[in-house]
């Protein structure tokens, strides 16, 4: 049972302005990330970074299509990776379209493999000085959602 169903709690239309403003500050923020080389894709990679650097974490995105909601491992790793941000003061959200999200951080590096998009981190660059106010605007975004108890807000990618 989730948060959200505990507290019979609807997560917001995705027609409100400011959810398609969260959708396309992602969006900038991915393309940014990926472009500066601050993105980590993959579950299991995911992890590996969180448990060495936590404090390098920025932002995380959790991606799931209807098929993957069956997949009962993927979710019990999103539970775990839910609890560790939460604990480290990461902002998170979801995001219910991978082939959207896949069209804007590209494909695998790796020949022949599919790019586990499942999880995507954002991560500080070495640069100290570096503030991507599409990062900022999801920050916001996520405080506000957590002010009405919505603490994985689902986030719509635009067109």
């Amino acid at each position: 049972m989730t948060l959200e169903e505990v507290h019979g709690q609807e997560p917001v239309p995705a027609g409100h302005d400011w959810m398609q403003g969260a959708g396309k500050a992602l969006h900038e923020l991915l393309v940014s990330a990926q472009r500066r080389g601050c993105l980590t894709a993959g579950v299991y990679e995911s992890a590996k970074l969180m448990n060495v650097d936590p404090d390098n974490v920025a932002f995380c995105v959790l991606a799931a299509d209807e098929e993957d909601e069956g997949d009962i491992a993927l979710q019990i790793h999103f539970t775990l990776i839910q609890a560790f941000c939460c604990e480290n003061d990461i902002d998170i959200v979801r995001v219910n379209d991978v082939a959207k999200l896949a069209a804007i951080v590209g494909p695998s590096e790796e020949p022949g493999e599919p790019r586990d998009l499942h999880c995507i981190l954002i991560t500080n660059p070495d640069e100290d000085g570096w503030k991507d106010p599409a990062l900022e605007k999801l920050n916001l975004f996520c405080e506000e959602c957590r002010n009405v108890n919505d603490w994985v807000p689902t986030i719509t990618l635009p067109e």
